[in-house]
């Protein structure tokens, strides 16, 4: 009787549990990378027909970003023709070819162990490939999940893509933590403005081997993903507007309770006239604040730190920085809760302005710090309250604005334009992010290190001001309400 006043639990949380999955990927497959890099670089500075220069490492370390904005272009197109189920399995293969191929770049084609400039080039495919999933996952997983939940618990429920997305980081922090075992990553020495060489001594084991097994680890979440997408539902507002309302009403009725889904049907279908409308249909600010939302998120430079946490925390004296990465990856866990927890209550603003002056304040602490030997720990600590108070601020709440900011007829297309945005900063900030911070106005000074965090401080307090200026609240809104908000703004 319960479940048909209320619907059931359960199958809610089942559901979402499925699709968080392609979150813990989304973090899984962004973070690998981490552990692997230097004995990456050092694999193929061993290459006898090209020189690997920082350059084209840079370039490797960030290639799946490419295919993050392919993917999320894309899966604005693969969401609304195919619907958001069959989008999210493509997803997964993609991420279980990426991890294979990324393992082992030699399959098929060359020879084993042998660095070569075109090994470099299907290494980065693989790695395109796998961007490719995470892009389509990183739109679709928070859309699929948004049109799945009520509007009281949506905020909260989103907001576990994201400790998803995390969670998947420091997993694949330990698991490279786990595979490097007493192996340690080979030092690299720099020889010259962009060009560097592995140090005499360094462990052979992880320069072949090691960053194999790390990117292969990911065969496994991948592959349960691609089998577990395949036993959950099609959102009822997908099936609403392919012309399902029988299924939509069946799904409603399992999740919010059957006596509440005809009248919830009901507010889908008067919203949605037509499968999709002209996406300036309600107003360029709509768009503009959601591509604007992305292109913070990524602006203020967290990936610099999570992309490049091990190398950061090394250079400043850290004796074991792969411990000090998993740290600063609990520490995001447990922020990431806070946000799980309190976006209901607080609302997405207040959150989103707060974390972006906790993230300035980390930042301009850590570029007046850094390279201070004396002041290391106060690095650290402002290194963590920067990532802290992203964990519990823009990284969930991002998310679940794209997810529920935009009208149903154009969520599609907006959020595949959005995250596209969100993707090309991100492969903007982790591409420069090495050059800007090694920056010299003359040899052996600090200036990139100061110069790096201090422009991303500054980025943090323009987003404060930008949310605090043109961000609508949408705590309690259901998503046929964001028609009606953006109706009425156009209207002013």
């Amino acid at each position: 009787m319960d479940n048909q006043q209320t619907g059931s639990k359960a199958y809610l949380i089942s559901i979402v549990m499925v699709a968080v999955l392609g979150g813990l990927l989304f973090g899984y497959d962004t973070a690998v990378i981490s552990g692997a890099e230097k004995g990456l670089q050092a694999f193929f500075l061993g290459a006898s027909d090209f020189q690997y220069t920082d350059y084209f490492h840079g370039f490797s370390s960030s290639s799946a970003l490419i295919g993050c904005i392919i993917g999320s272009a894309l899966s604005g197109m693969l969401a609304t023709n195919l619907g958001r189920k069959k989008s999210l399995i493509i997803a997964g293969i993609l991420f279980f070819i990426s991890a294979y191929g990324s393992m082992n770049p030699e399959f098929l084609f060359f020879e084993h162990g042998k660095p070569s400039f075109d090994l470099l080039v299907v290494f980065n495919i693989y790695r395109v490939i796998g961007g490719v999933g995470v892009g389509l996952a990183s739109a679709i997983c928070p859309m699929y999940i948004g049109e799945v939940a009520p509007s009281n618990i949506r905020g909260m429920l989103v907001s576990w893509n994201q400790f998803a997305i995390i969670f998947g980081q420091l997993v694949v922090y330990f698991v490279n933590f786990i595979i490097l075992g007493e192996h340690t990553n080979p030092v690299i020495e720099q020889i010259g403005q962009g060009f560097s060489k592995v140090a005499a001594g360094s462990d052979p084991w992880t320069i072949a081997t090691g960053w194999r097994y790390m990117f292969g680890s990911e065969m496994v979440p991948a592959g349960l993903f691609a089998i577990l997408i395949c036993f959950v539902p099609e959102t009822p507002r997908y099936l609403v507007m392919s012309g399902h309302d029988d299924k939509a009403r069946e799904i409603l009725g399992r999740i919010n309770g059957f006596a509440n889904a005809d009248s919830i049907l009901h507010d889908i279908k008067n919203t949605i006239t037509v499968k999709t409308e002209r996406l300036m249909t309600y107003g360029f600010m709509c768009i503009f604040i959601g591509i604007m939302l992305s292109v913070f998120q990524q602006a203020v430079g967290i990936n610099a730190v999570l992309y490049y946490a091990p190398r950061i925390f090394g250079d400043m004296g850290m004796t074991d920085p792969m411990v000090n990465t998993v740290v600063m990856g609990v520490v995001n866990i447990l922020f990431t809760l806070v946000a799980v927890f309190t976006v209901e209550k607080l609302g997405r603003k207040p959150l989103l302005i707060v974390g972006s002056i906790g993230m300035a304040i980390g930042a301009f602490g850590v570029a007046v710090t850094f390279g201070n030997e004396s002041l290391s720990l106060v690095t650290m600590l402002s290194i963590m309250v920067y990532s802290a108070s992203f964990m519990f601020s823009w990284g969930p709440i991002c998310w679940v604005l794209i997810a529920e900011i935009f009208p149903n007829t154009i969520r599609g297309a907006a959020v595949a334009i959005a995250v596209a945005f969100q993707w090309i900063f991100n492969f903007i900030v982790s591409s420069t992010f090495v050059p800007m911070f090694n920056m010299h106005l003359q040899p052996g000074d600090d200036f990139g290190h100061w110069f790096t965090y201090g422009l991303y401080g500054l980025i943090c307090v323009g987003a404060a001001l930008f949310v605090w200026r043109l961000v609508p609240e949408t705590k309690g809104k259901t998503l046929e309400d964001m028609t009606q908000l953006w109706n009425e703004r156009n209207k002013r």
